[in-house]
């Protein structure tokens, strides 16, 4: 199969940088362009510099509609902000699109769902393997748990993330809502402050941290009244949401357009 030519929004951003690495590293892919905002200091360098990759001989530009046709897959861990018109453009051009960006609203999802409709895309809050496995134990787990084992969700990250609680650790609570045919939206406790009242049966609680450079902490608590269990994932680097990203670009090269997950990559689904 000829190289897979991947693109990358935003690639001189922390995340960014880390994908250009991954897809170096790839024996497969080839870097087929990067993007940063008008303005942007990167603007006309090599989308290998800000990573430290050395020269790929492609220049970073802010004509993201000219990455998405001149690659087979797109790559996009940017802002909320800038999710509906990247869909918009994946939809307008056919190229399969992998999306890790966190914090969207109701109407940047839809966009997404609306460019499925004409393109393939793997959207996950989380594309590490590690934590898609720790999503599916924490699903088979609140499935064969009774509503008596209270459920409790705890991550923290690095001062500069700006969404809270994290994507990845509302794909926990969903795995749990799912497992015990909840509705997520009226179980959910996001935040406790002042005098609560007793724990409700049936909630799914968050808390969430923020400190230092933590790439991120996931843990999942089932507690009843006499044990506890704890399922846990600590990433030590971004390089493996990097590389998960690079599986997706992979895996949904010349699939039929729809929106995918990384259960679909990975084959965890049930």
């Amino acid at each position: 199969m000829a190289t897979l030519r991947i693109g990358v929004l935003g690639c001189a951003g922390r995340m960014g940088q880390a994908l250009v690495r991954a897809v170096g590293a790839a024996p497969d892919a080839d870097i087929g362009g990067g993007t940063e905002m008008e303005g942007s200091q990167w603007l006309g360098r090599d989308v290998g510099e800000p990573a430290g990759v050395g020269t790929t001989g492609v220049a970073i530009t802010d004509d993201a509609e000219a990455l998405f046709k001149a690659c087979d897959v797109v790559l996009d861990f940017t802002v909320p902000a800038a999710l509906a018109g990247h869909a918009k453009l994946a939809g307008k051009t056919g190229t399969a699109y992998v999306v890790g960006t966190t914090g969207s609203s109701l109407a940047e999802d839809r966009a997404v769902l609306t460019a499925a409709k004409r393109a393939a895309i793997v959207r996950s809050a989380n594309m590490s393997v590690g934590v898609n496995l720790l999503i599916a134990l924490t699903r088979r787990a609140a499935a064969a748990l009774s509503l008596n084992w209270d459920a409790e969700v705890l991550e923290m990250h690095h001062r500069h993330k700006v969404d809270a609680p994290s994507g990845t650790a509302k794909a926990l609570g969903h795995a749990i809502a799912e497992a015990r045919d909840q509705v997520h939206d009226k179980v959910a406790v996001t935040s406790r402050e002042g005098v609560t009242g007793e724990r409700r049966r049936g909630e799914i609680g968050y808390a969430t941290l923020r400190g230092g450079m933590v790439v991120g902490d996931h843990t999942v608590i089932f507690a009843s009244e006499r044990e506890r269990i704890e399922l846990t994932h600590r990433a030590a680097s971004r390089d493996i949401f990097a590389e998960g990203a690079v599986a997706a670009a992979r895996w949904v090269r010349g699939k039929a357009p729809g929106l995918y997950g990384m259960a679909d990559v990975l084959g965890l689904k049930d």
